[in-house]
């Protein structure tokens, strides 16, 4: 497979201090990506980024880590590909840039900054539990409406 071509490019952003709720929809988003054949990218670190990581990881998909310090060592266990920065919070606009399009998956600031980057690059943006009423945002439910949502959006079916 050429993955530079047939497979999409996705990132899961949100908070890097996930209770057990918001891990397991983070989980789950991560595992329906990988499923449906997608390249899973998240910031490589705790919380929502370790839970999409390890569910596209087990559902046999690839992860992709762009992380905010000098050391591979640093991202979580299931990222397969770390991409080192050491550009603390500026790597955002690396992760954005990216991928096609966002999931973001509850968040805070940085989860903020994120979703503000992707819509100025004009990506498709899907919130989930994340901050509300964000011009732009497409805001879903569930991981499977998510998934679901931005595939819809990428394949031009929305």
């Amino acid at each position: 497979m050429d993955l530079r071509s047939e497979a999409r490019r996705v990132a899961v952003i949100g908070t890097g201090i996930a209770d057990s709720g918001v891990y397991e929809m983070a989980y789950r988003v991560g595992w329906l990506l990988a499923r449906r054949g997608a390249l899973v990218y998240c910031g490589g670190l705790g919380g929502v980024m370790e839970a999409a990581a390890r569910g596209a990881s087990e559902a046999g998909g690839l992860t992709v880590g762009i992380l905010p310090g000098n050391k591979a060592e640093e991202a979580n266990p299931y990222i397969q590909i770390p991409v080192v920065t050491d550009m603390g919070h500026a790597r955002n606009v690396i992760l954005v840039r990216s991928v096609e399009g966002v999931i973001a998956v509850a968040g805070g600031y940085g989860t903020l900054s994120e979703i503000a980057l992707a819509l100025k690059m004009w990506k498709p943006v899907v919130g989930l539990r994340t901050w509300p009423g964000i011009e732009g945002v497409l805001y879903v439910e569930t991981p499977e409406e998510a998934v679901d949502r931005l595939f819809r959006v990428l394949e031009g079916r929305e």
